[in-house]
């Protein structure tokens, strides 16, 4: 993945450094698994990490960090004059930002379909070389939205609950995403034995724990 974001992959890919985190369903565990890939990837490497609330019929990755919402990517899309960085929030890990959702709006799915949105995520992905950008997608299976996003992806990971989601569910939801050029998958919550009929899975739930997971602070 990380080969992929910075073009050091056996073949290039164009914004591989664009990478969407999914699932077929809600309830699967994508929000938690965003903010652990950002949270990981902006300690341990060299590299600058965005994370971007791009659910926006339910954003949830501020509530889940503990972080009051703010104006983010609706409103970049809705005033392509608005600069990126006046939306931006840092955080108490040096090498990692995020951008809100934003302001709730009543065309928020087309936005997100919009030319707009297209010109701010090559944009994005071109201004600078050295960073990643990790997008908490809507579920390809209940948001149109989810599979235009994906259209402007260079990598996306689509995340699963073991022992829940039905596998037709995943077959169809790796269906929608089939022009993207790497498509990874992540077993959530597996045990050493799936029952058959299923082997995938999915957690959506605020209210249970998960390790790895810790709070960040907004810096001024």
């Amino acid at each position: 993945m990380i080969s992929n974001a910075m073009g050091k992959g056996a073949s290039a890919i164009a914004i591989g450094n664009l990478i969407m985190v999914t699932s077929a369903l809600a309830g699967e565990g994508k929000t938690f698994t965003a903010i652990n890939l950002a949270m990981s990837m902006a300690t341990e490497l060299d590299y600058t990490v965005m994370l971007v609330d791009a659910d926006v019929s339910r954003p949830s990755v501020m509530s889940t960090m503990g972080l009051p919402d703010g104006p983010g990517l609706l409103d970049l899309v809705l005033d392509e004059a608005k600069d990126l960085s006046s939306v931006l929030l840092r955080t108490n890990i040096d090498k990692l930002t995020l951008l809100p959702s934003g302001t709730p709006h009543a065309r928020a799915t087309e936005l997100l379909a919009s030319d707009a949105m297209t010109r701010l995520l090559t944009d994005m992905a071109t201004r600078y070389t050295d960073r990643i950008i990790i997008f908490d997608s809507p579920p390809l299976l209940l948001a149109t939205e989810a599979r235009v996003l994906a259209s402007n992806m260079g990598q996306v990971v689509v995340v699963v609950q073991a022992e829940k989601t039905l596998q037709s569910d995943v077959v169809q939801a790796l269906a929608t995403i089939e022009a993207c050029p790497v498509k990874l998958m992540l077993l959530n919550q597996a045990t050493s034995v799936a029952r058959e009929g299923y082997g995938y899975g999915y957690g959506y739930g605020h209210d249970q724990a998960r390790p790895g997971l810790s709070p960040l602070s907004m810096q001024s």
